[in-house]
């Protein structure tokens, strides 16, 4: 019966960064996860996307950390984890966006980011070939960019395995154990492992995770299609965001959408379904292709002679408000949250595992105070984010 000082239930976009965080401050930590390998939950299904540029200020603060993790690793430890500087740029058709993003701004540049409303010029000069009728401009934030979910996550594990942490995959968690309304353990199909504190990292399976300490959070998956290219030579460097909804009676609804091309030239891309698609099926559909080629096509033609690789589906564990759940319950002393990412844990995740460590090691900042009050379990769930 090994003992440890945290015990992380998932192995992926949330629980790898917070494994590194912890095991660099001598917390012996422990990971478990159900699958073969790290990064084989919906990780693997991301497309990389990582922006600072929301308007909720607690991932507004979280995301600039992880920019920050993101940017330096290759200097600090000669990883390429394909970090591209890119930018993201939420491209305008509809006036009415034009007013919301130009209102955005002001609340995103208070928080210190770069951030700007652009003319259509500026437009098509960051993305060449852009579809201009009716084009009114844009936001661009070149301090956005993206990287390698998959080398990420991978480089992440590597450096917290030097730094001590302990790994166990294939391995089911099937209780959480408590005495005296305090965290005492873990019990997996294969062994029980003591510890003084279990985060709750598991992803879509986070609220099966809550249960088995007697915990109930307000989370729901939700599936989400994605897709990538062929390789051709790079042309813009962006995040290209539409959050136009469109209505189709042969291919269906759909919210916003967003593509961008990678360091080998392949485009990845990806759609929010209207309405949403609640449950945890993964398989593909035959809409989502012809749905999400028609709205990329029409908004950038020169895109229509690509060919697809390959397509995939995976799963955002949604909350009611599209903020993340995490931190301390009252409920079980030890027990933390982290979970309801919303699509978002990649982005989230290098930034949310150091305040994690915080909260662990009792080393928070008025500002980490904040951001865990503002995204408890218990906090009022009514007010949503414009940019989600």
């Amino acid at each position: 019966m090994a003992e440890y000082d945290v015990v992380i239930v998932g192995a992926g976009s949330v629980g790898v960064p917070t494994a590194l965080a912890t095991s660099n401050k001598n917390l012996k930590t422990l990971v478990i996860d159900s699958f073969p390998s790290v990064s084989q939950g919906d990780n693997k299904h991301a497309i990389g996307g990582i922006r600072a540029t929301h308007t909720h200020k607690a991932k507004i603060w979280l995301c600039q950390r992880s920019i920050d993790i993101f940017s330096t690793w290759q200097e600090k430890f000669d990883d390429d984890i394909w970090w591209s500087q890119g930018g993201y740029c939420f491209v305008v058709y509809i006036e009415n966006d034009e007013k919301m993003l130009k209102e955005t701004i002001k609340t995103q540049r208070s928080f210190g980011l770069n951030i700007n409303y652009v003319q259509p010029e500026k437009i098509e000069e960051l993305i060449p070939g852009i579809n201009a009728k009716g084009l009114l401009g844009g936001t661009f934030s070149p301090e956005d960019g993206n990287a390698s979910p998959l080398l990420a996550l991978h480089a992440f594990y590597r450096k917290s395995r030097e730094y001590g942490a302990e790994f166990k995959f294939n391995e089911n968690v099937v209780d959480i154990l408590t005495k005296n309304n305090c965290i005492i353990g873990v019990k997996t199909n294969k062994a029980r492992y003591d510890c003084r504190f279990v985060i709750n990292a598991a992803g879509a399976g986070a609220k099966a995770v809550a249960n088995m300490a007697g915990v109930d959070v307000e989370v729901q998956p939700e599936s989400h299609e994605a897709g990538i290219t062929e390789p051709v030579k790079p042309f813009f460097t962006p995040m290209v965001v539409d959050i136009r909804p469109f209505e189709d009676e042969r291919f269906g609804n759909s919210k916003n959408y967003y593509f961008y091309q990678n360091k080998e030239g392949k485009i990845l891309f990806c759609l929010t379904p209207n309405p949403c698609i609640s449950g945890i099926d993964r398989r593909e559909t035959s809409s989502f292709l012809p749905q999400i080629s028609k709205r990329m096509i029409h908004i950038l033609p020169r895109l229509k002679n690509i060919k697809i690789r390959r397509t995939w589906r995976g799963l955002y564990l949604m909350t009611p408000d599209g903020n993340p759940i995490i931190g301390e319950v009252n409920e079980i002393k030890g027990y933390i949250n982290a979970v309801g990412l919303c699509g978002q844990g990649f982005m989230l995740g290098p930034g949310l595992g150091e305040l994690i460590y915080r909260l662990i090691d009792d080393k928070l900042s008025l500002r980490d105070r904040e951001i865990l009050s503002i995204l408890s379990c218990n906090r009022d769930f009514c007010q949503k984010e414009n940019l989600k």
